[in-house]
C-alpha cells in the first residue's frame, strides 16, 4: 500500500479560506443560508468553514446542522457488516432557505443523493448547493456536481482519497492511497 500527499496542512488552510470567500461572494450575510455537514466526515469541514466565516470574516451567527444519511442510502441493505448511524442535529426548519451540503469527498454521488432525500424531513429548501473539499471527477455514478470544490482529483477506482482533520486525526492533510 502506498500513500501520496495530495494536500498539506498549509494547502488545506488556503483552500478552506478560498471556499469561505466563495461562499461570502454568493451568500453575503447568510441570513437565508444554512450549512449542513454530511455525517460523518463532512462535519469537520462544515465546522471549520463556520469558524473561518465567523471569526476571520466576521459573518454573524451562521446556522449549522449535521445530517446523517445512513438509512437513506440505496445500498444500506446490501452490505454484510452492520451499519453504524451517526447523529442528525438539525434543530431548525429548512423551508425556503438556501442549504449548502458540505462533505469531504465527492465520489460516486450516492451520498449526496441520499442527503437530498434526507433533508426533505426538515422542510423544502428554496435552493441546495454542494461544497466538497475533494472532487473525484472520474468516479461519478449519478449526475451530481459540486458548486464549490477545493481540489479536483483524478483517482481511479482502486485508489482511495483519505482526508485527515486535526480534530479527528491529529493533522490536516489529504492523501491518495493505492492498494
Amino acid at each position: 500500500m502506498s500513500q501520496k500527499v495530495l494536500l498539506t496542512a498549509k494547502e488545506v488552510t488556503i483552500i478552506l479560506h478560498r471556499l469561505a470567500c466563495q461562499l461570502i461572494e454568493k451568500h453575503l450575510d447568510f441570513s437565508d443560508t444554512i450549512l449542513v455537514g454530511i455525517q460523518p466526515r463532512g462535519v469537520f469541514l462544515a465546522e471549520r468553514l463556520k469558524e473561518i466565516l465567523e471569526k476571520e470574516y466576521q459573518t454573524p451567527a451562521i446556522t449549522l446542522g449535521y445530517l446523517d444519511i445512513t438509512f437513506f442510502r440505496d445500498d444500506f441493505r446490501r452490505t454484510e457488516k452492520p451499519l453504524e448511524a451517526n447523529k442528525t442535529n438539525i434543530n431548525f426548519i429548512v423551508e425556503n432557505k438556501k442549504v449548502i451540503f458540505i462533505d469531504d469527498v465527492l465520489f460516486t454521488g450516492r451520498s449526496i443523493r441520499s442527503a437530498l432525500t434526507a433533508i426533505q424531513s426538515f422542510g423544502r429548501p428554496s435552493e441546495i448547493e454542494l461544497l466538497v473539499l475533494i472532487d473525484r471527477r472520474f468516479s461519478r455514478n449519478l449526475p451530481i456536481q459540486p458548486d464549490y470544490r477545493g481540489r479536483q482529483v483524478d483517482a481511479i477506482n482502486n485508489e482511495k482519497v483519505k482526508v485527515c482533520w486535526k480534530e479527528n486525526d491529529g493533522e490536516d492533510g489529504v492523501y491518495l492511497i493505492t492498494n
